[in-house]
């Protein structure tokens, strides 16, 4: 627990904020998913905590110092609770609790004619009530028909195995072997924006248009060194099972050949053709480690496919896939000037907790 000194001027009652009341404070400060308002409400008393008087405060925040002492008060008397707005007086309930269960059962179990989700509007008009007051209770109770997440449970009758084992690779890896991340970002378009993108200058975003000229595509095939962050890639007109055998071949040119090394791809039926497996054959170094289905998150690979898309796919022009792939080439050449290694830190079994709570939140929403 962290005791608080005693601010200059009149004396301030002593008071202690745990460890516990500073972690909730410091998420409630950073705003993301709180009002503002309670947002710097947290921030004045975080540096009330750290030492600093009322008058300190008010100042570093620009808000009257009566306001710092009221909202320390009832953090001092009410903890976390006491930040939140108090019900205000003479202000009675628009919505009897039967309406609020109707609204709220409307939203979860049904849909305005038409269209896949209620809007504010579309369900007050249905439920004979204000626009706000569906609002407020959509608040309340955290229900946000706008949004939609999604997800994809593996199928695979060995995910537990292939998790442990791929996760194990990363965590632990064999002495003196290499754990290389193989995948391949097929169909990179070669995209020409229809005309000159403007630069940016002070006050002014760059600004590019939405009309585009496609001038074909290019598959690039990529190995990542887990260990040291080295990307070896090669781009081909084609991803075939040939292509992936000479990209192999590559892969196995710069490496040390009395090396042992792990290979992390997924199950594409390009991985297990007959070509690639005479390959393996042929060096027995090599071997061969898949992911479960539909979990290409289990390949680090993926997350530099995804740096290379932000840094140098996405806001590019390229004129023809020569000029892409030269593109590519230079930001292989710049990831390997200066390579930094992504650290996987879940173990398998935060992982398995993790899908497991996942299934079972699935099976719940589905039998509600």
């Amino acid at each position: 627990m962290a005791k608080i000194r005693r601010s200059r001027g009149r004396p301030r009652e002593g008071w202690v904020v745990t460890e516990e009341e500073r972690e909730d404070l410091s998420r409630l400060a950073r705003g993301r998913t709180v009002s503002q308002a309670l947002a710097l409400r947290a921030r004045m008393v975080l540096r009330c905590a750290d030492g600093e008087d009322d008058k300190e405060v008010a100042e570093e925040l620009d808000i009257d110092r009566n306001t710092v002492g009221k909202w320390r008060r009832r953090f001092m008397r009410r903890g976390i609770e006491g930040l939140g707005d108090a019900p205000r007086p003479n202000v009675h309930r628009k919505l009897q609790d039967e309406q609020v269960e109707e609204i709220i059962r409307l939203t979860l179990q049904s849909k305005p004619k038409g269209v896949t989700h209620w809007s504010t509007r579309k369900l007050a008009k249905h439920a004979g009530v204000s626009q706000s007051s569906i609002s407020r209770v959509w608040r309340a109770f955290q229900i946000k028909p706008h949004r939609r997440r999604t997800f994809t449970l593996s199928s695979d009758n060995f995910f537990v195995e292939k998790v442990r084992d791929i996760v194990g690779l990363y965590m632990s890896p064999p002495e003196h072997a290499i754990v290389l991340c193989l995948d391949e970002k097929t169909q990179v378009q070669a995209l020409e924006r229809h005309q000159p993108i403007l630069p940016m200058t002070l006050g002014q975003p760059e600004r590019y248009t939405h009309c585009y000229l496609r001038h074909g595509t290019t598959n690039l095939f990529a190995a990542l060194d887990v260990a040291t962050g080295r990307v070896i890639g090669e781009c081909y007109p084609r991803k075939r099972a040939n292509e992936f055998r000479r990209f192999l071949t590559t892969v196995s040119q710069q490496l040390p050949a009395d090396s042992e090394v792990h290979v992390v791809v997924d199950n594409n039926s390009i991985h297990t053709a007959p070509t690639v497996r005479r390959w393996l054959k042929q060096h027995p170094q090599f071997h061969m480690h898949f992911t479960p289905t539909y979990s290409s998150w289990l390949n680090l690979i993926e997350r530099w496919f995804a740096k290379l898309t932000n840094d140098a796919l996405r806001r590019g022009s390229h004129t023809s896939t020569r000029a892409l792939e030269e593109a590519i080439d230079q930001y292989l050449g710049a990831t390997n000037d200066d390579p930094k290694p992504f650290i996987w830190t879940k173990s398998a079994d935060e992982i398995l907790a993790a899908v497991a709570r996942c299934c079972q939140r699935t099976l719940a929403d589905r039998i509600l």
